[in-house]
């Protein structure tokens, strides 16, 4: 993937509607942290002035998460799942069974800002487990890369479309 290609990122309507929110209130708060730093500038000297670098510090991570959603909301697809699941995609619950394992785990393959469903753990496509999984069909092994260097294998057991 080069850094010009787009990430499209699967969400329910429910959570494209609580991002958006997140995101107008974030807008919204601006001027209340311009304020607020404005006030805590007119207390003196800016070298030793905690409330100062505290107020820029919080504009800072505002200004990085509105940015976040953004591009999330910008690249977002929207709606409902695949009808149908005859490989793993974005929306669909996969069951996974590692290996040397004998229980199944049920996995949303979706963005982490789904939130979590349930006992239902969401994975990310962009995750090294999600990417290994896209595109496979039920009864296929795949590897991915273990954040220590290993590997693991992993069997897609069965592929569902989500129904919330």
């Amino acid at each position: 993937m080069t850094v010009t290609e787009t990430q499209v990122t699967w969400l329910t309507q429910d959570a494209f509607d609580r991002l958006k929110t997140e995101l107008d209130e974030l807008i919204a708060n601006r001027p209340v942290i311009a304020a607020e730093i404005n006030a805590r500038r007119e207390e003196g000297d800016l070298k030793e002035n905690g409330g100062y670098h505290a107020a820029r510090e919080e504009q800072g991570q505002q200004e990085a998460r509105i940015r976040q959603l953004q591009e999330l909301l910008r690249t977002a697809q929207v709606g409902t799942s695949p009808t149908s699941a005859e490989e793993a995609a974005p929306g669909t619950v996969l069951t996974i069974k590692y290996e040397d394992d004998d229980d199944t785990e049920k996995v949303l393959l979706g963005s982490r800002e789904e939130g979590s469903h349930g006992d239902l753990q969401v994975i990310s496509p962009n995750s090294p487990l999600g990417a290994a999984l896209l595109g496979a069909k039920k009864g296929e092994d795949r590897v991915y890369a273990l954040p220590d260097g290993g590997s693991m294998r992993v069997t897609l057991v069965d592929i569902q479309p989500f129904t919330g």
